[in-house]
């Protein structure tokens, strides 16, 4: 159910601190405004309690338009709290504005894994697997809850990691990103036990030594191993050295003291 604004500062900056409420700006003339409008409409009468819908006529109201940078119509706003928090401009299909709505509107899911995030970069991974798994529990298909739980159990549990990895397919990104480094990950423990059958070569025995590092977390070493390999054997156990290095460096992140120390060196080691 979509409200015209009759008084901007009551039914969208008021509200908002109430609940999340979303400004579709258009006009009468404008074609992707009522091609856009239906979908918004339907979304809001699914959704009733997850935000309200707020239509701004510009025509009708310029000064909004203009207060609010509008210089191409439909354009959407989220506002939460007062403040625009998300938009778009453009008559989006009705599965892109569902999906822009699942990542733009508060979540409480969403503040926990945040916060899981925040705990695990502080070293505290006890609290962060507490938060994820509390999300999961509420929510057992949640992609990023899963990419960070496998994230925290792929040294304890490799198989396990690589099952809720696998759950991950359709998060953000950055999550995917993580979830595929996980399964790296995964597999090269499983090739830890596997040491008997790796390839004769001059990088065997830094392969070895790079796996057994990962196993124990020592990820200076197993990089340093890695390295080694590629620039001995660049594309030994199917290129494995180069994919380890990647999953870590994800695994870490990019401002991991860890990753920073060998990041140039990888990047040289493969030119």
């Amino acid at each position: 159910m979509a409200v015209a604004v009759q008084n901007f500062e009551e039914d969208v900056l008021q509200a908002s601190h109430e609940k999340p409420v979303l400004v579709d700006f258009w006009a009468p003339w404008c074609g992707p405004c009522r091609v856009l409008g239906p979908v918004l409409e339907r979304l809001a009468t699914e959704q009733p309690d997850r935000f309200t819908l707020v239509k701004v006529n510009t025509d009708e109201h310029p000064e909004l338009s203009m207060q609010y940078g509008i210089r191409g119509i439909p354009a959407v706003k989220l506002f939460v709290d007062g403040q625009v928090v998300d938009e778009f401009v453009g008559a989006l299909p009705e599965y892109a504005v569902r999906q822009w709505l699942e990542k733009a509107l508060p979540s409480e899911h969403r503040k926990r894994l945040a916060e899981a995030e925040e705990a695990l970069e502080a070293g505290d991974a006890a609290q962060a697997e507490a938060l994820v798994r509390r999300v999961l529990a509420e929510e057992p298909a949640n992609p990023q809850a899963r990419a960070l739980l496998a994230r925290l159990l792929v040294f304890d549990d490799p198989e396990e990691a690589a099952r809720l990895a696998e759950g991950a397919s359709t998060a953000e990104p950055r999550y995917v990103h993580l979830a595929e480094a996980v399964k790296t990950i995964a597999g090269l423990l499983r090739r830890r036990e596997q040491v008997e059958n790796l390839p004769e070569s001059p990088a065997r025995e830094a392969y070895r030594a790079a796996l057994e590092a990962l196993a124990r977390r020592d990820f200076d070493t197993a990089l340093a191993h890695f390295i080694e390999v590629i620039r001995t054997d660049r594309y030994y156990d199917d290129d494995a050295s180069r994919k380890a290095c990647i999953a870590l460096f994800h695994l870490l992140g990019e401002e991991h003291e860890v990753t920073r120390r060998h990041r140039r060196t990888f990047d040289m080691a493969l030119y």
